[in-house]
């Protein structure tokens, strides 16, 4: 049980040192006090009010309590605090962002960098996190889910290719989605495009580039699942030059993201662009998400590290 005070512990020095925004009698504070004071707490732990992050100890898994805000359209990110940012969010959950950051430190997770923009671009860092959606259907049926399958690469976007001039003889209808641009020598396609239309444009030249481009547009349009891993980049803090209190960025909204933003509490480990609609890597996988309403209640754990797996496997065969 000493694992599990020290745990608690960290829980309680992270809230009182990092978070104005949660007081004395704030709930996170008063159950991780508990937790840590007592020998027999078993069960998880609700860090927050809102009984909507609870700490499973015995476990080491955080347990988030939400509900799907959308169903469909292209994302900044998995989950979002309520009434922020829910046209861009699959998820939604009622609660401080202090209290999930918190949770994932009792866990064990070590925390990263977030997304640098300048002087030049650097990928979020931190501690790999699996991610497992759980929610009821109509029938009562539970169900669980990887959350990277409620996600796919968007095809509502636009997709280039460097040309530097149509071939002889083709021409563009302006009903096509199909653009070339003469400035940028680029040939521009917007949306999903399928087999029929991947043809058709085909058949127009045999240019070996515009053939090239073409192709290019139809394979990188098709949906697929997003195979990026969520980390613990851990967001960051500002002082209000106004009040001199010290914020939290996360509270904005940026819990679980799948845009890169500096913001965000967890985020993906490869570079995904947040700048725009139009350029946004990934949309809401709807074939897989229940009814907007639906309680998800999202189970994060750290990952199991593959090289560690690989020297348990390597140990195990010397044994036998």
């Amino acid at each position: 049980m000493k694992r599990q005070t020290v745990t608690a512990s960290a829980i309680f020095a992270f809230v009182l040192l990092c978070s104005q925004a949660l007081t004395a009698a704030d709930p996170v504070k008063e159950k991780a006090e508990t937790a840590a004071k007592s020998k027999a707490a078993k069960g998880p732990v609700a860090l927050n009010k809102q009984n909507t992050v609870l700490l499973d100890l015995a476990q080491k898994k955080l347990l988030l309590k939400t509900h799907v805000c959308l169903q469909e359209g292209v994302l900044e990110m998995l989950l979002c605090k309520k009434q922020t940012k829910e046209h861009e969010s699959i998820l939604s959950i009622e609660s401080p962002a202090t209290a999930i950051h918190a949770g994932l430190l009792a866990i064990g997770a070590k925390v990263g960098t977030p997304v640098k923009f300048t002087p030049k671009f650097q990928p979020p860092q931190g501690q790999k996190l699996d991610i497992v959606l759980v929610w009821k259907d109509k029938a009562g049926k539970e169900h669980r889910e990887v959350a990277q399958n409620w996600v796919r690469t968007a095809t509502s976007r636009y997709f280039t290719a460097k040309l530097e001039q149509l071939p002889e003889g083709v021409t563009i209808d302006k009903k096509s989605e199909l653009r070339f641009d003469e400035k940028y020598k680029e040939l521009i396609w917007f949306g999903q495009m399928s087999k029929e239309t991947r043809d058709a444009f085909l058949a127009k030249s045999k240019d070996k580039a515009f053939q090239e481009a073409i192709k290019k547009f139809y394979d990188e349009s098709q949906p697929r699942l997003m195979k990026a891993d969520w980390i613990f980049a851990g967001s960051g803090f500002a002082i209000d030059e106004m009040t001199g209190e010290k914020y939290y960025y996360a509270e904005s909204g940026d819990l679980i993201c799948v845009a890169n933003f500096p913001t965000a509490i967890i985020d993906v480990n490869i570079a995904s662009s947040a700048s725009g609609e139009g350029n946004l890597l990934f949309e809401a996988n709807k074939d897989k998400i229940p009814p907007r309403g639906t309680p998800v209640t999202i189970e994060i754990t750290l990952a199991t590290d593959e090289s560690e797996d690989q020297s348990k496997d390597k140990d195990k065969d010397k044994t036998e």
